[in-house]
């Protein structure tokens, strides 16, 4: 395991976009956790989604990979990078059928259990972008963490590296995240709810 961490950091530093053979390269590396990130987050979507967690990751690569001006830092903020893609792919999924629909048909995602919720919570995923967004330029290192954990599916050690922050920081920075989310979902957030 740490020796992939240090391989995947390794072909960040050194990445030319631009080399065919260097994005495959780095896509076999980083292929199978993607995968399973993007597993994670497809969890929590309906069951009839016609997006699929093999079509989430290739469109999340390829804006990746098109983004010619990004360098990645280090591992973290390549996964952090592919979180935040996978989100908005998944927004904008859900605008277009909102569209389509007229505004009916809302994407619904459930927060729960497995996606690191102690209680059940059931919202748009627009609702739930939105939410982020708030929460984001209130405490964006609690947005970043729940952006890890529900969008690319992390368990709180490996968002706490990712972060680089203690595995310990990062379980007290989820619960505050968590419960300031879920009353925000629910219309009665405040800014006193915010520990991080």
């Amino acid at each position: 395991m740490v020796e992939q961490r240090r391989l995947v950091t390794q072909l960040l530093q050194g990445l030319d976009l631009s080399d065919p053979a260097q994005a495959d390269t780095l896509l076999r590396v980083v292929y199978d956790e993607l995968r399973r990130l993007a597993g994670a987050q497809m969890r929590g979507e309906r069951a009839d989604h016609t997006l699929q967690p093999t079509a989430l990751v290739h469109e999340a690569y390829i804006r990746l990979v098109d983004d010619s001006d990004l360098v990645w830092e280090s591992r973290g903020h390549f996964f952090r990078t592919a979180a935040r893609a996978m989100r908005q792919i998944l927004v904008d999924h859900a605008r277009r059928r909102n569209a389509a629909k007229r505004g009916g048909g809302a994407n619904r995602v459930t927060l729960d259990a497995d996606a690191g919720w102690e209680e059940a919570v059931t919202a748009d995923i627009l609702d739930l972008h939105r939410a982020l967004e708030r929460l984001e330029a209130r405490a964006r290192p609690l947005a970043a963490l729940v952006e890890l954990r529900f969008f690319g599916g992390l368990t709180v050690e490996e968002a706490a590296d990712c972060l680089g922050v203690s595995p310990r920081k990062a379980a007290k920075d989820w619960a505050a995240a968590r419960l300031w989310l879920q009353r925000e979902l629910e219309g009665r957030a405040g800014e006193e709810d915010l520990h991080g």
